[in-house]
């Protein structure tokens, strides 16, 4: 017969003092190993210079927010766990709309990730970010909908791509607009024109005897006559109108809405500016002057380069009838 109250002899048979030992030990080894891996979790927050958040929509809660917010930001982490509009209030004001907007829309998208803003950090200093958020999307009813996210710090990127495009679009000697783009903003300007059937001026400068200039008094006072040209340019004209660079010694001017009376009130008085202009090298004392050809859009017009055709035709007109005088065509 077997006796069923006969313990398994396979398995050691502990006093239960030693049972709850081996256990208590078992327990503070995981114990030590989940804080380990804490530690290693909280290191790797630490770490990342990448602010990661969780928000509850509902509640406007912020839940998370990491040890990067601090950095970035400049701001506490505290303030923003109890109140969501601190990070409102961290917005730059022009950028707040977009991106409230942009942080609503993860909830019928599901993931926005090319939210970028700025923000005005604690010590006065406007930053960018490019802020990720994606929606934790809950199967069961009446789960709360949370937003997580990533925001980074891409100031410097900013920078670079700001003034990677004032190189690709400024003459490097006047600081005006080179060719290339006055020219791709002169095209916009006359398809805007024609679609709205609105008025628009070109005009087109060129210094009379450049060469003159750099021969008597070299190249650096050619520069520096450039650089003065740009200058009446850039303080003549009005809000909106375009002005660059566009040859050596040539400038182009557009005026977007300008009736050709208008146009050439803006011409003439650019003129005076330019012969107000004094000019010393050596002791001696020079003044300089330009010839101006200007035209208006007409219906007959279906490029820009009609426009510049009787820009430059009036110009050389000006040079032949004697310089420093504006003809319009």
């Amino acid at each position: 017969m077997v006796n069923n109250n006969q313990k398994d002899s396979s398995f050691p048979q502990w006093p239960e003092a030693a049972q709850t030992l081996m256990a208590l030990m078992h327990a503070q080894g995981e114990v030590a190993r989940l804080s380990e891996r804490e530690q290693l979790f909280s290191s790797l927050l630490v770490s990342v210079n990448a602010v990661l958040w969780a928000f509850n929509w509902e509640t406007r809660q912020v839940l998370y927010v990491s040890p990067a917010y601090e950095r970035i930001f400049g701001r506490s982490a505290g303030l923003l766990l109890a109140d969501y509009n601190q990070w409102r209030d961290s917005i730059y004001p022009d950028d707040l709309e977009y991106a409230e907007r942009s942080l609503a829309e993860v909830l019928h998208k599901g993931a926005v990730e090319d939210r970028e803003y700025r923000i005005i950090a604690a010590d006065g200093q406007v930053r960018w970010v490019s802020d990720k958020c994606f929606i934790n999307r809950q199967d069961e009813p009446g789960q709360p909908v949370i937003i997580v996210g990533i925001a980074e710090d891409i100031t410097d990127k900013k920078q670079m791509e700001t003034e990677l495009h004032r190189l690709a679009t400024t003459d490097v000697l006047t600081q005006s607009s080179n060719r290339r783009h006055f020219f791709e903003c002169a095209n916009r300007e006359f398809e805007e024109a024609r679609v709205h059937g609105s008025q628009m001026a070109f005009l087109l400068l060129d210094i009379d005897d450049f060469k003159v200039i750099n021969d008597t008094y070299g190249h650096p006072e050619g520069d520096n006559v450039l650089q003065r040209i740009a200058e009446c340019g850039r303080g003549s004209l009005r809000r909106g109108d375009l002005f660059g660079r566009i040859g050596g010694e040539e400038f182009a001017a557009v005026f977007p809405g300008c009736a050709p009376d208008m146009a050439m009130q803006v011409a003439e008085r650019l003129q005076q500016e330019i012969q107000r202009l004094s000019f010393s090298h050596d002791g001696q004392t020079f003044g300089i002057t330009v010839s101006q050809g200007l035209t208006s859009l007409t219906g007959e017009d279906d490029s820009l380069d009609s426009l510049f055709a009787r820009a430059d035709a009036a110009m050389y007109e000006a040079k032949r009838q004697g310089k420093n005088r504006i003809i319009s065509a």
